[in-house]
């Protein structure tokens, strides 16, 4: 193998978990295989800056801005931040010198991807959802290589494009884990299937309120474990209907972190999440039955499109639910153990992650820094 001592990368995104999964899935392999030093370059004020502080990656926050595809003042002040990004970036890759700049999306990305490539930097940019969004397209005029997670969008892109599927992190790719260890670790009911509910990295106002109306009665089938998101923590939830079972079988996070959360999806029977496409991956490659709740207008929809399609998933529209509904679905599947095995076998199958797309990822890294 060619020397690889000293390749500087630079993993850039943020906004949102989605965009920052795939690139700390590289991350871990790539620290594995050679003398490689990271930087990574976020927004400032963004969800991606507590994530990154739990890794040992140095990181650097810029001015941020969003072109909206509809008329907002906030656009024209928008321009005047993604500008002072740009200047940013250019100090930035001038003082780091990097041999790559990496980006699976967000519109942090933007002005650091196009000052790389005026420096001459090459770029890797991985579409990580079924839609392609505005800042990836920007990116894919200038980036080298543009890695895939569905086939489909090899339409998209063109020449560049490399169907690789999606990377996920080490923490969710041993399958040899102990069911029973990990529940007595981390105290859970061994007799109940357990319920893991997770809306979102900024949390969903709509479904933390549905589950918290619900947990009266769905204590008494199932343990839940529910991940609020980001300042959504309800510190204070009160029942109007007395609990017929302990209290301690409903469990409520703001955050967990890619260790524990692997732990919580591998021993989970049933998942309730939004369809960013990087907690879907996790769940497909672990083969988790499923309750999709895609956020309205957005890309999540063709996300979740994709495993409806393949009866992946079940996938309910969040203007449609309420706390009758959603809670008939749930138990649906908890009691119906040939559907909730379908759903597992299906979503298996739905989406190309793990190993061979990080394998992929890798192997496209190497061909354009050594």
């Amino acid at each position: 193998m060619k020397n690889l001592c000293n390749k500087k990368i630079i993993l850039t995104g943020g906004g949102t978990v989605g965009s920052v999964s795939p690139l700390l899935a590289v991350y871990d392999e790539l620290r594995l295989r050679g003398d490689y030093d990271f930087l990574w370059i976020g927004s400032r004020d963004g969800l991606e800056k507590e994530i990154i502080a739990r890794e040992s990656i140095d990181f650097v926050g810029i001015s941020s801005g969003k072109l909206r595809r509809y008329f907002s003042f906030q656009n024209f002040i928008d321009i005047f931040k993604i500008f002072f990004g740009f200047l940013e970036s250019i100090f930035i890759i001038i003082k780091g010198k990097p041999d790559l700049i990496m980006s699976a999306g967000s519109f942090v990305s933007v002005p650091l991807v196009w000052a790389g490539w005026i420096l001459r930097v090459p770029v890797l940019i991985h579409q990580l959802d079924a839609r392609p969004g505005l800042a990836n397209k920007l990116m894919a005029r200038v980036a080298k290589k543009i890695s895939l997670t569905f086939e489909k969008s090899l339409n998209d892109y063109g020449t560049k494009a490399v169907w690789t599927g999606n990377p996920i992190r080490k923490s969710f790719l041993d399958k040899n884990l102990n069911v029973l260890e990990i529940k007595k670790e981390l105290k859970l009911n061994l007799d109940l299937p357990l319920i893991l509910v997770v809306g979102g990295g900024t949390g969903s106002k709509k479904i933390n309120e549905i589950i918290i109306s619900i947990v009266p009665n769905l204590i008494e089938r199932a343990e839940i474990v529910h991940v609020t998101g980001k300042n959504r923590l309800e510190k204070k939830v009160s029942f109007k209907v007395p609990l017929k079972v302990p209290f301690q079988k409903y469990h409520q996070y703001e955050f967990l972190d890619a260790d524990l959360m692997a732990k919580y999806l591998f021993v989970a029977d049933l998942i309730i999440s939004r369809a960013g496409m990087g907690f879907l991956s996790e769940l497909a490659y672990l083969k988790k039955a499923s309750i999709i709740i895609p956020m309205p207008n957005s890309h999540q929809e063709d996300n979740a499109q994709i495993l409806s399609d393949h009866k992946a998933a079940l996938v309910l529209h969040e203007k449609e639910i309420d706390k009758n509904i959603l809670y008939q679905e749930i138990i649906k599947i908890l009691e119906n153990d040939d559907l909730r095995h379908d759903l597992e076998k299906n979503i298996g199958g739905a989406i190309k992650c793990g190993e061979e797309a990080v394998n992929n990822i890798i192997k496209i890294i190497e061909e354009i820094i050594i």
